[in-house]
């Protein structure tokens, strides 16, 4: 079981942060005391990557990209019943697929759709740009939130196969229940507002939230160069 370190005067509580950057922030100062000079921050596109940005500048460390992304639902796409990684591994939440009632063939549909946008998005955000070598490094993963935790299981599983030093997980908000399901796949899980509260969502930590476009992720990008 990893170490989790939070901050308990957050705990349970809602509008937290002012937007992303302020949550990198806050996240960089917790990290502060024991991020090591080569740790390699790894942002989730898109909501990861005004946090890992803040996070990388703020402790002067290398700042690069993992790409995964749920698996929509067919008829809403703001959620997702899987998530897929660059290696195109799946990871389906089977409690909710049970619920949904979908075909194989929207299944099917539903999971190309995702490994095309992963595609499509490496090409724009990599630029021909391999994936950094991380055997024996330090590797730390940023995203936005933690609601369900799949796209976060997905980016974990990749950089595993990759043999890193340590794998760090690095978010400003969470669910309990995904914090405690992910502290079994990493050695430290930083949270700075865990929620136990039901439904949870990401948004509600933020007392400015929006959606960010590829357009977005491609100028913050361009900020670290």
């Amino acid at each position: 079981m990893a170490q989790l370190i939070e901050n308990k005067e957050l705990r349970n509580r809602n509008s937290v942060f002012t937007d992303r950057h302020d949550a990198g922030l806050q996240l960089a100062s917790m990290l502060h005391e024991t991020a090591r000079p080569d740790d390699l921050v790894l942002a989730i596109p898109s909501g990861g990557v005004p946090v890992g940005l803040a996070v990388a500048v703020t402790l002067g460390l290398e700042l690069d990209l993992v790409l995964v992304r749920k698996v929509q639902i067919p008829w809403n796409t703001e959620a997702g019943f899987a998530a897929v990684n660059m290696d195109s591994d799946l990871f389906v939440n089977e409690h909710l697929l049970s619920l949904l009632h979908l075909s194989e063939d929207q299944m099917e549909r539903q999971v190309n759709k995702t490994k095309a946008t992963i595609e499509k998005r490496s090409r724009k955000f990599r630029q021909g740009k391999p994936f950094p070598d991380i055997k024996d490094r330090p590797v730390i993963l940023v995203d936005d939130g933690l609601a369900s935790g799949y796209t976060m299981r997905a980016a974990i599983a990749y950089v595993r196969k990759r043999k890193p030093a340590a794998v760090t997980v690095a978010v400003p908000t969470g669910s309990a229940d995904t914090v405690s399901m992910l502290l079994r796949e990493v050695d430290i899980l930083y949270c700075l507002n865990i929620r136990e509260s039901y439904p949870y969502a990401v948004a509600s930590a933020y007392r400015n939230w929006y959606d960010l476009e590829d357009e977005d992720v491609l100028a913050l990008l361009d900020r670290r160069k």
